[in-house]
């Protein structure tokens, strides 16, 4: 059984896939950064839920890339990391 990775690798060798892979580079980083921070805090969803007052479900589609969070969202959740949210350009 091959692992995602190789699966991935196989997938982005079309043009057309790694083309569409990194337009959505920028919301995968978004998420990957919001679940990295909740788990190195040993949080929950449930945890983050209470400390922002963003609903459970809401934090679930944002970690599962099926919504796109508001600046004010991000916001919140730095706020309930105990973290700043920094933006750049680069």
């Amino acid at each position: 059984m091959r692992n995602f990775e190789e699966i991935k690798a196989q997938l982005l060798q079309n043009d057309d896939v790694k083309r569409e892979y990194e337009l959505l580079e920028p919301e995968y980083q978004v998420t990957r950064a919001i679940i990295q921070a909740r788990k190195t805090q040993n949080l929950t969803q449930q945890d983050l839920a209470e400390r922002t007052g963003i609903d459970r479900s809401d934090i679930s589609k944002l970690e599962n890339g099926s919504a796109n969070p508001s600046l004010r969202t991000l916001k919140r959740l730095a706020d309930g990391l105990g973290m700043k949210l920094k933006i750049s350009f680069v």
